[in-house]
């Protein structure tokens, strides 16, 4: 993509920062697809898989309200480049535990694993949303989320594909420390960048008075409130794709590759809708538009659920990351508008636990409900809940139903 006049690429920094991104996406993705279908070997267990993300929103939670603070008051670079330096410790453990090289039995040590890995994932997203507002002017936020919604997708695409393919044709070892490499690259990026950081504060207010005021701010703006409740529900309930390992070997009967591809698909959908979004900003109906983009998605789930060919729940997940892709957006967009920057730490760590936290906790609701009513029934369930959830938000939040992001500027 060429850097237009005015174009958020045209800053070197901004650049690095989605250098940043993608490395630290791919890391994640390998590692996500690999140890799904390394757990799912072992167990032939959906109720493994929805372990997984128990193992790693745990640790997640008791860790991302402090790691907004630290962004707020410490070096963010330094800080993304020892998470990123986590996520590689977290791939290599990984990696040696699959060789045999730790002699280590049972599930025990790859959750354990899987929790570090969450630790380190909760600096993540602070650390990219605080430099996004360094890195940018102010009337570049929107075509800036969109290039960099562009870029996650993009991330969420290769990822899982690399993934499958490596576990496939080298073995999941190699996977993982592909994903090693990738976190390594994350963090020399980030340390490269030229962006000028915020003077520290001379004196630091009480740990958790300052988390509770980043609280406060979220849960008192409705707007924003409501945007990231929407997509936090729609992921939590609409999170079929943490079951793709089952439905690959159970209702699809294929293999490891097409685990990539079923992984990828939705990443797909967000991305083309991101470019588009990337030419063309949402203005005017922003939230309506965002409350039926989430809803189609709740439909997608459901048409996957009920699918029985291959294709055909590629289709599904395709069409539900293009809806998807427009709520990341929008939700993107508000968030920088809304927040001040001395709190961009603090607001998206709570960001942090809506959103990322909602895709293991999704992964354990959908193995639970996977274990109680059966593969297709939860998927199906979850869909239909999904779009009970946009219902009650429109209702809930007539600001957000109204929401005109000029307004916003």
């Amino acid at each position: 993509m060429s850097a237009l006049p005015m174009s958020p690429l045209a800053s070197i920094g901004f650049r690095w920062l989605m250098l940043y991104r993608i490395c630290t996406l791919f890391s994640y993705q390998i590692v996500a697809v690999t140890v799904g279908w390394h757990v799912y070997e072992l167990t032939r267990d959906p109720w493994s898989l929805g372990l997984i993300g128990l193992a790693e929103v745990i640790p997640f939670f008791c860790v991302a309200p402090f790691s907004g603070y630290l962004v707020d008051h410490l070096r963010r670079r330094r800080l993304g480049a020892i998470a990123c330096t986590v996520l590689a410790f977290n791939a290599i453990v990984l990696a040696l535990l699959t060789t045999g090289v730790l002699p280590l039995q049972g599930l025990w040590p790859i959750y354990l694993a899987i929790a570090i890995g969450g630790v380190g994932r909760s600096f993540l997203g602070p650390v990219h949303n605080a430099l996004f507002a360094r890195v940018l002017r102010r009337d570049q936020f929107a075509r800036g989320a969109s290039i960099g919604s562009v870029v996650f997708q993009t991330g969420l695409v290769l990822g899982p594909a690399i993934g499958g393919l490596l576990v496939g044709a080298a073995g999941k070892w190699v996977a993982y420390a592909l994903a090693a490499v990738f976190a390594l690259a994350a963090a020399g990026a980030l340390l490269c960048m030229p962006v000028s950081e915020p003077p520290q504060p001379l004196q630091r207010g009480p740990v958790f008075a300052s988390i509770g005021e980043g609280l406060r701010f979220v849960f008192g703006h409705q707007i924003l409130l409501a945007a990231l409740a929407l997509d936090m529900f729609a992921v939590l309930f609409g999170g079929a794709i943490s079951l793709a390992p089952a439905f690959i070997k159970e209702v699809l009967n294929t293999g490891p590759e097409a685990l990539g591809i079923l992984r990828g698909a939705p990443a797909l959908g967000s991305v083309a809708a991101a470019l588009w979004l990337a030419r063309h900003p949402l203005q005017a109906n922003a939230g309506r538009i965002m409350l039926a983009a989430v809803a189609c998605f709740g439909a997608c789930m459901i048409g996957f659920g009920l699918s029985t060919a291959f294709w055909l729940s590629v289709f599904f997940l395709l069409l539900s990351g293009v809806f998807d892709g427009v709520s990341v957006v929008l939700r993107s967009t508000v968030l920088q508008l809304c927040t001040p920057d001395e709190m961009r730490g603090r607001v998206s760590s709570v960001n942090s636990i809506f959103i990322s936290s909602s895709n293991e906790l999704g992964a354990f609701y959908a193995g639970s409900m996977a274990r109680l009513l059966g593969l297709v029934p939860a998927v199906v369930v979850g869909g239909f809940v999904t779009i009970g959830v946009v219902g009650i938000t429109a209702w809930k939040a007539p600001r957000l139903r109204k929401l005109d992001l000029r307004e916003l500027q």
